[in-house]
């Protein structure tokens, strides 16, 4: 008897949304590859990363954690955050771990693994590079401003985004990943500063272009004042667009739900608004819409409902190919 093919899905982002989007994921019986962006530069990662000249390990740190499948305790020990303690406060334990497991192993890849043995992770985590990357923006008038952390507070509309070194090579692993994959999911994701940090490592953006598997960019519920303020849904795609130099997305999800106007009002201290939908100007780009209601409330805070999004990029894989 042939053993069941399981689909593979690759996920490409990081910072808070990635994980959300993971543990509801790590339900279905798939094959997760978790591509997780290394330009990340300000707090407990920026500090180990400029002290020990590491990949920032943040964002890999959390997307463990979501994936991993051990007892609460142990997922909770691994996220702690110290907040006192000289030279300790601010740092989270995980980091400290991952920082340690890199100096053992030699190589922060293969601290990765380690971890991942040891938390049980569903799936396989992969930094989009094995060294750290400093991420740039152009903003509209013609200024450079450097580092990911800076990027959202200069004030100025984002022109572009770019990377340096720029001879950073992905992992291997991450372009059979990608070559293999049966869906490709971008995102959700702050869209300058966690999905395109990844998109933008040379190859990598290539074999998303190029591969075969069904592409969906699960569009942010609200702008982000410093990277995508008064953008709408087609801003969204087209500045993910222009970055590739192709039109490589099949597939756009786009929040459809209320948002209470109490959370909107929080929001709008930010200089944050719900994302405009215009998405019916996608579908001259042969852009298949799925309009649901994908939010979810943690603490007053938008998040996207793990359950629903899971359930509905499960449905594009399990979908009888339309004719």
């Amino acid at each position: 008897m042939s053993v069941k093919h399981q689909p593979k899905i690759v996920i490409i982002g990081g910072g808070t949304g990635l994980p959300v989007l993971l543990r509801g994921l790590k339900q279905y019986a798939v094959d997760i590859t978790a591509i997780v962006t290394v330009a990340d530069d300000g707090g407990s990662s920026g500090r180990l990363r400029d002290e020990l000249d590491i990949p920032p390990p943040g964002d890999v740190r959390n997307v463990l954690a979501a994936l991993s499948d051990v007892e609460p305790l142990i997922v909770e020990l691994f996220q702690h955050r110290f907040k006192n303690g000289n030279g300790l406060s601010g740092h989270s334990l995980g980091n400290l771990i991952l920082a340690a497991l890199t100096s053992i192993t030699g190589d922060f890849v293969k601290a990765i693994r380690e971890m991942s043995k040891v938390l049980k992770v569903h799936g396989q985590v992969l930094p989009a590079a094995n060294k750290s990357v400093v991420l740039h923006a152009e903003m509209e008038d013609g200024v450079i401003v450097s580092g990911e952390s800076k990027i959202p507070y200069s004030g100025k509309r984002i022109k572009k985004v770019f990377l340096t070194p720029e001879n950073i090579e992905p992992l291997p692993e991450t372009i059979e990943a990608i070559r293999s994959a049966d869906l490709i999911v971008i995102g959700p994701g702050s869209l300058y500063t966690s999905i395109l940090p990844n998109l933008l490592v040379p190859k990598i953006g290539q074999e998303v272009c190029q591969a075969k598997a069904k592409k969906v960019y699960i569009c942010n519920v609200m702008t982000q004042a410093g990277e995508t303020l008064h953008y709408t849904v087609s801003d969204h795609v087209k500045a993910l667009h222009d970055h590739m130099g192709c039109l490589f997305l099949d597939v756009v999800v786009v929040n459809n739900g209320h948002i209470p106007e109490k959370i909107q009002k929080r929001y709008a201290e930010e200089l944050a608004e719900p994302v405009k939908d215009d998405s019916d100007r996608l579908i001259d780009l042969g852009i298949q819409v799925i309009r649901d209601n994908i939010v979810s409330y943690e603490d007053h805070v938008i998040r996207h409902d793990t359950k629903k999004v899971a359930s509905l990029l499960i449905s594009l894989i399990t979908a009888p190919p339309s004719s």
